[in-house]
């Protein structure tokens, strides 16, 4: 491959355009010309400093290039995502690991970038962006390749990259499936990246289609879950409220659970009947004084009525009204007279 597709660090200066790429006076993205240096830009006056800065760098990636080097190290603040996400977040803790990894090893496998299709001077990584954002924590330069890259070349070797070396879960390869369709790459595309054919990306395209996106990514990646439970709980939703679903995942006691426990939370929440209330054969009332000691409870079925007389005193009360029946029946039957 050309040194001149690995990376751009100049723009051509017509007035020297016959003279050889890598000698001409052109000027550095970034780099004031001397005469030029005390002129206010933006009503800011750039520092020498930062110039010869920039100016170094550039010099750097040159002499790396000239040198045959295809692996360059570059300032990580200048490197952009790609512009479609493979990943439902970064594992804190796996990311911490690798960081440690880099810190006591070095970084042994460069990523993959192209020069920004829209700003100059900035790059963008194909693959890679676990190692960049580990080199980011440690405040070093990453070390790369640079490549010009269509977005379909791109993708392809984003998605095959993450196939070959990071265990992707299925949800998060349905999702990189959807957002490149969803871009308007061709299947021929998308099946190239992922490696699978197109009953199986029928089959992602399909469940994502399905789950909300906001239910997934508060799910996570869940990697020990693959299609055929993502399927199920496709199934279940369209009986379901979503919305009290997201609920249940916004509590801390669930936020705090895997990704596999959130998923698994959900199944049994769509799928555990709520406990049925035992029918009474009838209305049931109860009284009970003050102190407790007693407890009535009265039982009605059409014509029949039971009471039952409980706690400390209720055999005994029970007893007191049983003697003092005939009086309660004569004052409660003059009541209905009158």
């Amino acid at each position: 491959m050309a040194r001149k597709n690995l990376i751009e660090v100049s723009v051509d200066n017509p007035a020297t355009e016959t003279s050889s790429p890598m000698t001409a006076a052109r000027p550095i993205a970034g780099f004031v010309p001397p005469a030029m240096r005390n002129t206010p830009i933006g009503g800011i006056t750039k520092t020498l400093g930062n110039i010869t800065q920039k100016f170094e760098r550039a010099q750097d990636i040159e002499k790396q290039l000239a040198e045959g080097q295809t692996i360059i190290e570059i300032d990580p603040a200048l490197v952009d995502s790609s512009f479609v996400s493979d990943r439902i977040g970064i594992d804190v803790v796996k990311l911490a690991q690798l960081s440690e990894q880099i810190k006591d090893h070095g970084q042994q496998v460069p990523i993959l970038v192209r020069p920004h299709p829209d700003a100059r001077g900035r790059y963008q990584v194909a693959y890679g962006h676990r190692r960049l954002a580990a080199v980011k924590v440690l405040g070093i330069n990453v070390r790369a390749v640079v490549r010009e890259l269509s977005d379909e070349q791109l993708v392809v070797s984003q998605g095959q990259e993450n196939n070959a070396r990071t265990n992707l879960s299925y949800i998060e390869r349905a999702l990189f499936a959807v957002r490149l369709e969803d871009r308007s790459f061709s299947r021929e595309t998308i099946m190239a990246a992922l490696g699978i054919d197109k009953a199986a990306l029928s089959k992602m395209v399909s469940v994502v289609r399905q789950v909300p996106i906001e239910l997934i990514e508060a799910i996570g990646a869940a990697p020990e879950i693959g299609r055929r439970r993502w399927m199920e709980l496709a199934e279940l939703l369209p009986k379901a409220n979503v919305n009290n679903v997201l609920a249940l995942l916004s509590e801390p006691e669930t936020k705090a659970l895997s990704s596999d426990q959130r998923f698994q939370a959900v199944v049994d929440a769509l799928t555990t009947k709520p406990e049925k209330t035992p029918k009474s054969n009838g209305a049931l009332k109860s009284w009970a004084p003050a102190d407790k000691s007693i407890r009535v409870s009265l039982k009605t079925n059409g014509k029949t009525a039971t009471i039952a007389i409980g706690a400390v005193n209720g055999p005994l009360f029970a007893a007191y009204i049983t003697e003092r029946l005939d009086g309660l029946y004569a004052d409660w039957q003059s009541k209905q007279e009158n």
